[in-house]
């Protein structure tokens, strides 16, 4: 993946303490979902019985409070929580950068969940973080590479989009929708990770700006959270495009429009009845589109009627 290696992670001489609970908060930027239902009574039990076997690892909490971090080992901390512990194996990580405190959590939940088992916004925020480290560095390698050119060597190939597909086993495409649905604010990105609203759908919204977001959650948020309105992804880019014109009039999209655009119906095609060439020719001739309506019907009242009295 990124070079985090939880077994080289471990093979560098670092110490195993026993931390309080209570010293320990969850990363600020953790945005996986902890276990719950029987993944999580599993872990309980299994606690309950043998301990935590496993060290968590966590680093000085940076807000210089007398607390820790938790980087790796959060369901660990939260069942033995349940469970009644008052401490836990911590191995402790001193002077991390943000970006590397940040590849401990990321990484740990993809080894120890699989990329395919995260929601979709987990999987998006993971794949927009790898992206932006990688465009990050392509900006370096442009650099290598024309210094290379001035010394007639060959260039790296690869685009940042092209080798994180490659490393996470994706299409290119893909890449790009989770990395614009990572745009999404988290009440939006929740009605993505329930099946509520549609990948596309939700790669059209990310184009709202967060304010223009913000109002639409409001409007279609129903007490329990869940989305009011279905929204489609023709409503989606039609949301877009009319965020895009009210830039362009320095206006303000309101709720109000976009309730208008949610409640659309699209209006079913009225069917087109055909009459084969023998039967115009036979009957309807020289009668103009009126007079040929006006015929059907009375056939088919006549035609109704002569079964109701049969």
């Amino acid at each position: 993946m990124t070079g985090f290696n939880f077994e080289t992670m471990l093979s560098q001489n670092n110490q195993i303490k026993q931390v309080p609970l209570d010293m320990l908060v969850p990363f600020h930027n953790h945005q996986f979902s902890l276990y719950d239902g029987e993944r999580r009574d599993d872990m309980v039990e299994s606690i309950s019985k043998n301990g935590v076997t496993s060290p968590i690892v966590c680093r000085p909490n940076p807000d210089g409070s007398d607390t820790y971090e938790i980087l790796i080992g959060h369901n660990r901390w939260n069942c033995s929580k349940i469970v009644g512990l008052e401490t836990i194996p911590a191995i402790i990580k001193e002077k991390l950068t943000e970006d590397e405190a940040q590849t401990y959590v990321d990484e740990s939940n993809l080894i120890q969940r699989g990329f395919n088992d995260l929601k979709i916004s987990e999987q998006a925020r993971i794949i927009a973080r790898r992206y932006s480290e990688m465009f990050s560095q392509e900006k370096r390698n442009d650099i290598i590479n024309e210094i290379r050119a001035l010394n007639g060597e060959s260039e790296s190939n690869g685009n940042s989009r092209e080798k994180v597909a490659e490393e996470y086993g994706l299409g290119r495409n893909t890449i790009a929708r989770l990395v614009r649905i990572s745009k999404l604010c988290d009440g939006i990105l929740a009605w993505l990770d329930k099946g509520q609203l549609a990948v596309r759908a939700g790669v059209e919204l990310s184009y709202l700006t967060a304010e223009e977001q913000s109002t639409l959650l409001e409007i279609n948020t129903a007490d329990n959270n869940d989305m009011l309105m279905k929204i489609s992804e023709a409503q989606a880019r039609d949301l877009r495009v009319l965020s895009v014109d009210c830039k362009k009039e320095n206006l303000e999209l309101t709720g109000n429009q976009m309730l208008k655009v949610l409640d659309i119906k699209k209006k079913k095609p009225d069917k087109k009845i055909a009459i084969s060439p023998n039967t115009y020719k036979k009957y309807f001739t020289d009668k103009n589109n009126d007079e040929i309506q006006q015929i059907v019907e009375q056939s088919l009242e006549m035609f109704y009627s002569d079964r109701k009295d049969v």
